[in-house]
């Protein structure tokens, strides 16, 4: 049987670092679930793994485009579907690692996504209007053509209000996202959680640490490459902020506590696709040792059947 290991939760949780154990004790190679990680010359802000991990496990899925390409759900189910069977074929362990609910999903429960090509008028017309404040009006279009989809999507998640609009003008409602098919592998996942005071505690510990890292930095470049702050990529959390306090309209202090307080957000928004109450997911507490426990249970796993 084609096995597949799913490590899985909120941002700051150790998800990078539990799956090059993994991945370590156990022949694997990692493939990223971060729709953010995809991008190239996005590193610190995007928290990639650094050369010495790369050194130590091969990791897929990571710097596959630049920051002005598009880069469809679907285009990413096939890469990963592609790599994970390439990974079997050579008797290695897959390690599918990431937080990014929509990618880890569409994996493992084998959504079946309209391949839509982006229309470009259509697009720029519906980015206009977010860009004069009417996506608040651009989320309601939504719930009035497909509301199933509008359901499961953040009110503030412009860009896959966008993209699902994009898709239902099409007469093919963006929810068709949700017929599933089995995958061709047996999984277990691991979700790694904690508790809210400590999970906000890590992330701000993160933030700040991408500052001292060269965040400021690494965004400048990115602009001084032509990658502005309308792109899709650059309206990342951390990247918009940084990009703001560079354009002088916040203060780098505002920069960096707008950052921490819309990752809460998105740690929160996270448990939305990886709920504690799914019995699917062996989930661990990172406030205790559990790489030992963890480590057995995919030893377990592996020497089933």
């Amino acid at each position: 049987m084609n096995r597949l290991v799913a490590i899985v939760g909120p941002t700051a949780t150790g998800k990078s670092r539990l799956a090059l154990g993994m991945a370590q004790a156990f022949n694997g190679e990692v493939v990223s679930a971060d729709s953010r990680q995809v991008y190239r010359y996005m590193d610190i802000g995007t928290a990639k793994p650094g050369r010495e991990e790369l050194s130590l496990v091969p990791h897929h899925l990571v710097d596959i485009i630049n920051p002005d390409e598009d880069f469809s759900l679907a285009e990413y189910q096939q890469r990963a579907y592609e790599t994970i069977a390439d990974i079997q074929q050579r008797h290695k362990l897959p390690l599918l690692v990431g937080g990014s609910g929509l990618y880890v999903w569409a994996v493992l429960e084998g959504w079946s996504i309209p391949r839509v090509p982006p229309d470009a008028e259509l697009r720029r017309s519906l980015e206009e209007k977010a860009a004069r404040g009417e996506s608040e009006e651009l989320y309601q279009e939504l719930i009035k053509i497909d509301s199933v989809s509008a359901q499961k999507i953040d009110p503030r998640n412009v860009r896959r209000i966008i993209r699902a609009l994009e898709v239902s003008k099409t007469g093919t409602p963006f929810s068709r996202l949700q017929q599933k098919e089995a995958p061709a592998f047996d999984v277990v996942i691991i979700g790694l959680t904690a508790d809210r005071a400590e999970l906000y505690r890590r992330i701000d510990l993160r933030v700040d640490s991408m500052i001292e890292q060269g965040l400021v930095e690494e965004v400048r470049e990115l602009i001084s490459m032509g990658y502005g702050l309308g792109l899709p990529a650059m309206s990342g959390v951390g990247y918009k902020q940084i990009g703001l306090f560079l354009q002088g309209e916040l203060s780098l202090t505002e920069a960096v506590q707008q950052t921490k307080y819309e990752t809460h957000r998105i740690a929160r928004h996270q448990y939305s696709w990886f709920r504690p109450g799914d019995d699917r997911i062996k989930w661990f507490d990172i406030g205790g040792e559990i790489e030992a426990e963890i480590k057995d249970l995919v030893a377990e796993y592996l020497n089933q059947g």
